[in-house]
Parts: C-alpha cells; sequence; structure tokens
C-alpha cells in the first residue's frame, strides 16, 4: 500500500492543475477482504435502489454520519473521508443548509465493528450515513441502517457483489465496481495490437470475478481469450507456464497479494513486460522489487480521477496535517448528494434521501419513466422534464428552486446512480511501466460500472 501510494503521489504531480482527478492507490482496500463477504444468502432482487415515493418524516435537521472502518496500516484511509465530509457540510452551511438550519455532521468513530458503529449512529438519528471502505464490512453496516431506515453511501465499496445485496433500497455508492475495468483492460490489448488475450487470475472474489468479466470483454472486443490461468499466492508459476504455453499476444494479469510473485513468474516463464496489462490491484511502483527491466513497456490502470488543485487546496485548508486524497472526492460528493437528495424531497428522512438520490444524481429510475422526473421543488411540487447540470450543492439548490431537476456532477466526476444504486461510469488513468519498473500516468479510460 505504501509502494502503491508513492505511485498515486507521482501521478498527481504529472496531473497537476487538471481538474476532478482523484486516483486511488492500485491495492484498493475497498475489495480488499471480499473473500470473507457471503453474498450468496444475502442476495435481493436486482434493482436494489428506491425508486418509490415517499411521505415526509425528518424532524427538519438533516444529520450525517460517518463509518471510518480502516485500522493499523489501512488507518491514512480515514482523514481524507473525513476532511471531505467536513467541507461538504460547511459549504452546505454556507449555501443555508438544510431548510435554513444547519446540516450536522455527527461526531465520527474508528473501527472495524461496521454494525455497531450503525447503531451508534442510529441512535444519533442519522438520516444518512457515509461510509464504510472495505466491501467485506458493508453487510453488516446495510443491515443495521437499512432496518431504520437509514440511507448509506459508501465511497470506496468496489464488490461486484454488493450491487444487488439486499438493502431495501437503502444503499448506494459513489465509486465503480471492481469489474468494471474489464473492458479497459481489454481495450488496453486491443489497442496494443493483441489477437490472442491470456488471463492469470489470483484466487479469490477479486481475481476470479475480475478474470470471468476480462474474458466476457475480450470477446465482445473481438479478441481470443486463449487461457485463464488461476493461482494461489505465492505459486505462480505453474500458471505462469500455462500462460506461456497458449502463445498469448497479451497477457492480463489480475492480482493483489502476491502480484510481484506472478510477474517475477511470468517473466521467468519468458513473458516479457511489453506484453503484460495489469490489473489495478497489481499496479504498483515495484522499482528494484523485480528484475530489471521485468515491467519495461507493460501497462495497467487505476480506478478514479485526478483532484482538482483548489479541491486538494479545500481539503488541507480542513486538515492541514492531510497527506493522502484517497476517496475524499468519493466523500465529498456523497455528502453532497444526500443533502441535494433532502433538498429535492424537501425532507431530511433516510427514505425521502434514497427515494430521490438517484434523480438528483442524473441517473434514471423507473420512477422517472413512469411520473416525469423524480425530484420535487421545496413545495413538493414535480418539475418539468429535463436535467440541469450542477456542481455543487449551492448550485443545485438554485436548480431545485428554479423548479427544475438536478444533475449533480461532482469531484469524482459523473455519477448517476442506477437501479442498484451503483454509479453508471467508471474513471480509469491509465500508466506505463519503463525499465526501472516504475509507472507514469499516460492517459485515462471511461467504461459503464453498471453490473448485469
Amino acid at each position: 500500500m505504501a509502494a502503491a501510494a508513492r505511485a498515486q503521489q507521482s501521478a498527481r504531480q504529472d496531473a497537476a492543475g487538471r481538474r476532478r482527478r482523484t486516483v486511488r492507490p492500485g491495492l484498493a482496500v475497498a475489495v480488499g477482504a471480499v473473500t470473507a463477504l457471503a453474498l450468496s444468502a444475502c442476495l435481493g432482487p436486482a434493482g436494489s435502489a428506491r425508486v418509490t415515493g415517499a411521505e415526509a418524516g425528518g424532524d427538519g435537521t438533516l444529520r450525517i454520519g460517518l463509518i471510518l472502518d480502516n485500522t493499523g496500516r489501512q488507518s491514512f484511509l480515514n482523514a481524507p473521508q473525513l476532511a471531505a465530509a467536513k467541507l461538504a457540510v460547511e459549504e452546505i452551511n454556507a449555501a443555508g443548509g438544510h431548510k435554513g438550519k444547519p446540516v450536522v455532521l455527527l461526531p465520527e468513530t474508528v473501527g472495524t465493528d461496521t454494525a455497531a458503529q450503525a447503531r451508534e449512529l442510529v441512535a444519533a438519528k442519522a438520516d444518512v450515513v457515509i461510509g464504510p471502505t472495505d466491501s467485506s464490512r458493508a453487510p453488516g453496516a446495510i443491515d443495521v441502517l437499512s432496518k431504520a431506515k437509514v440511507t448509506l453511501i459508501s465511497p470506496a465499496n468496489s464488490a461486484a457483489g454488493l450491487s444487488k445485496y439486499k438493502s431495501g433500497g437503502y444503499y448506494f455508492r459513489t465509486s465503480a465496481a471492481g469489474v468494471a475495468q474489464a473492458s479497459v483492460l481489454a481495450k488496453l490489448a486491443k489497442d496494443g495490437g493483441a489477437k490472442a488475450l491470456a488471463v492469470m487470475h489470483e484466487e479469490g472474489s477479486y481475481g476470479q470475478e475480475l478474470a470471468a468479466a476480462v474474458t466476457a470483454a475480450a470477446q465482445r472486443a473481438g479478441l481470443d481469450p486463449v487461457v485463464d490461468a488461476g493461482f494461489r499466492p505465492g505459486r505462480a508459476r505453474q500458471a505462469a507456464a500455462a500462460v506461456k504455453a497458449a502463445a498469448p499476444d497479451a497477457v492480463v494479469l489480475i492480482a493483489r497479494e502476491d502480484a510481484q510473485g506472478a510477474i517475477a513468474e511470468l517473466n521467468n516463464a519468458g513473458l516479457p513486460g511489453e506484453k503484460l496489462i495489469l490489473s489495478d490491484g497489481a499496479v504498483n511502483q515495484y522499482g528494484s522489487g523485480l528484475g530489471a527491466r521485468a515491467l519495461d513497456g507493460a501497462r495497467g490502470i487505476l480506478p478514479g480521477v485526478f483532484p482538482a488543485v483548489d479541491f486538494q487546496a479545500q481539503l488541507v485548508s480542513v486538515d492541514p496535517g492531510l497527506k493522502d486524497m484517497t476517496f475524499a472526492a468519493e466523500t465529498y460528493d456523497a455528502v453532497n448528494l444526500a443533502a441535494i437528495a433532502a433538498a429535492a424531497a424537501a425532507d431530511d428522512a433516510g427514505t425521502s434521501i434514497a427515494a430521490e438520490l438517484a434523480a438528483v444524481s442524473g441517473g434514471t429510475t423507473q420512477r422517472a419513466h413512469d411520473a416525469g422526473p423524480a425530484s420535487a421543488g421545496p413545495d413538493g411540487a414535480r418539475p418539468p422534464g429535463g436535467l440541469t447540470a450542477c456542481e455543487s450543492y449551492e448550485e443545485c439548490l438554485g436548480v431545485i428552486r428554479a423548479g427544475k431537476r438536478p444533475d449533480y456532477d461532482g469531484e469524482s466526476g459523473r455519477v448517476n446512480f442506477d437501479s442498484n444504486g451503483d454509479v453508471t461510469e467508471a474513471n480509469y488513468v491509465l500508466f506505463s511501466f519503463g525499465a526501472d519498473n516504475t509507472a507514469i500516468m499516460s492517459g485515462s479510460e471511461t467504461a459503464s460500472s453498471s453490473v448485469d
């Protein structure tokens, strides 16, 4: 993670001055422990985002809670989320708050027991909660909060199975599902002139789900997926030999825990860096950790966009000691979307917020098809058709007051929640590796992030 953070910092320096660019570390901790997530017994029907109306039930004060679940080596992920939430609330209150009253950011705690944090926030009368970071800890929070009719928006969860987790329509996320990168990985192979593509994946939910998605994306792109070889951490030699035997033009490596070992085995099998394409979990600044020129010519991707310079400055003004921006943009957008949804509903209750989130994000809901635009003005009236883009709470509030439907596009880019509560576009930054096994930013791609 430390090396990935260095890659992120280097990329930030390369992209200084660009608007809406925030890159997360390649290890993507949000899905790091997904193997512990037993989704099969908890899946609900497709389309879990609430799309029906709700009677006003709030008490007039919009309360926002945070679930910060990062400890140990990952504890650095808490600070950017907290700073972003504080910044968003400050701006919302400067614009008049919710119905003329200040929005309240509830006191935060840190811990891996997300169900316990959720219960504490329900007791504190939270209307919406932002978090958690780790996908494997999301179900505990979802179960508690959905039962209490409190909306939950994660800025970091990326496990594909969460798209259809039974939440009663109260779960959303401003980060894309991990499998969304599949089409970008396949495109990189095709753009590089490949016709035969091999996939080598680390066993576990992350590797298996993404490998299947890459294979399907390769077929849609007209590539021939010649082999998909799985391996356990520390035991990649046999898989690398199988990949070599298939004589591919390019190899997509999907790994996290033992990406470095897998790269070394692919090199040992005679597959040079120029043939390798690394998934987000495998991108890192390897340097001398690999043999000379091991990754020379390799390509890889990380999710997200780079943060605008002014956004970074605003975050640092909230927390002068802030050294990392991971998930800050997604957290900032989650808070703003919650407040905009409350404004659209003219109500701060969790049910009302959940009912409006897809609409104010620019997403399409069944309700939008059946009953016209979903967002209500302050008087409860439905505005005429059409979307008006807005980039802040203050702007979107003006749109609502003008009787129009807001389409919030924030620091993380377009959101456009779908019927699962997922963003419908996923942004990726492309990296190229040199002879020194370090990565530099080389471009960007956007892909659909909806999970079928």
